[in-house]
């Protein structure tokens, strides 16, 4: 039995799919904390994550940030002197990451490393990565390298599904350190759905259901190259020409930099807004007619919302979307992205959730603390 456990996250995805986790420790009244790197948003605008899921704060903010976004060394590298500093003073014997951004390598990194100086320290420590096992096979993105790492340091491997398991085997991972589990996503969906039924934001937007997609792209190897960029932004204005339905695009603040960097503005058709809370998103995922994305967890909550999603990528770490039908890959030209949009559009919305029953947390937390 773990008897103090860290979470480290660092976006908002890790703060909705550790959320399940987190309320589990506080039913059971298990001794943890949270480290919160800050890795993508202000405080102000991540704190409304934690108030709509109804978790505590964070213990630490870190509020981390790289002098720019290709600097992923300095970025990770400040991640690892906060972190260590904080494992040193609270010295847990379980660090739990979740993921694959620069916050899940640093603190798979900084545990292990630490776990190396016990006859310094006296720290005794043990790691667990949560949601291991994907890979989208290409290693230009930085979260393909950074689950890959953190899967092979990690002590306990929860995967979400046998597809993952089968990836890690194939890289020479003992199957022993692996527990299949499903997703944590599922769990904080069914949590979150009824309240985000009341929410208001499509009489706010006026908007109605199934009368508009809805757009994420923000991955930087999408969103830093300008003819990608414009290619998808063509492809969004072709749609609503060619439907009349309105584009919603939750703009990240980093793709808003890029977007006045290459001189490029919203087409007709193309509403942007600012980014939004959890409940909010999800009402608006809930009632697209399509989701265009090049997000991984966005590819999972349109599968088990059994909304048809379009993804803005070449490849996925999420295939099981494809092979159930809920999802298909587009890339960034616009033709294709019409023609895939087209496919879905006619697909009957009656695919398998692919990611498990909503009781992962329960799953993870019996193993981490009675290794069952």
């Amino acid at each position: 039995m773990h008897r103090k456990i860290a979470l480290i996250a660092g976006v908002r995805p890790e703060i909705i799919k550790e959320s399940p986790i987190i309320r589990e420790f506080e039913r059971r009244g298990t001794d943890y904390f949270v480290v919160y790197t800050g890795q993508h948003y202000n405080y102000e605008m991540e704190k409304i994550f934690f108030e709509q899921l109804k978790l505590p704060l964070p213990k630490y903010n870190l509020n981390i940030r790289s002098s720019a976004p290709f600097l992923q060394g300095e970025h990770t590298g400040k991640m690892l002197i906060e972190i260590e500093k904080i494992l040193l003073k609270e010295m847990p014997d379980l660090v739990l990451t979740l993921g694959d951004t620069n916050s899940t390598l640093a603190g798979s990194l900084t545990a292990r490393k630490l776990s190396t100086t016990k006859a310094f320290t006296g720290i005794n420590i043990m790691l667990g990565h949560i949601e291991s096992g994907l890979r989208s096979y290409d290693k230009s993105m930085p979260e393909e390298i950074n689950r890959i790492l953190a899967d092979h340091l990690s002590d306990y491997l929860f995967a979400p599904t046998q597809t993952a398991v089968d990836n890690m085997i194939k890289e020479g991972i003992r199957k022993e350190k692996m527990l299949i589990t499903g997703n944590t996503v599922v769990d904080a969906l069914f949590d979150a759905i009824k309240i985000a039924r009341d929410n208001n934001i499509l009489n706010m937007l006026d908007l109605d259901k199934r009368g508009y997609f809805l757009v994420t792209f923000h991955r930087q190897e999408n969103a830093d190259v300008k003819e990608k960029f414009s290619n998808v932004l063509e492809a969004f204005s072709q749609l609503y020409k060619q439907t009349g339905k309105p584009v919603i695009y939750p703009v990240h603040p980093r793709s808003m930099k890029l977007m006045e960097k290459f001189n490029l503005s919203a087409p007709e058709g193309v509403k942007f807004i600012g980014p939004l809370g959890f409940m909010e998103f999800l009402k608006l995922e809930e009632n697209a007619e399509v989701i265009l994305t090049d997000s991984g967890g966005v590819q999972e909550e349109g599968c088990i919302l059994n909304v048809p999603c379009v993804t803005l990528r070449e490849n996925t770490e999420r295939p099981e979307t494809i092979e159930v039908g809920s999802n298909i890959l587009a890339g960034t030209d616009p033709e294709k992205i019409i023609k895939c949009v087209n496919i879905m559009m006619d697909k009957k919305r009656s695919w398998e959730n692919p990611f498990g029953d909503g009781k992962s947390g329960k799953r993870i937390v019996d193993f981490i603390l009675n290794g069952e």
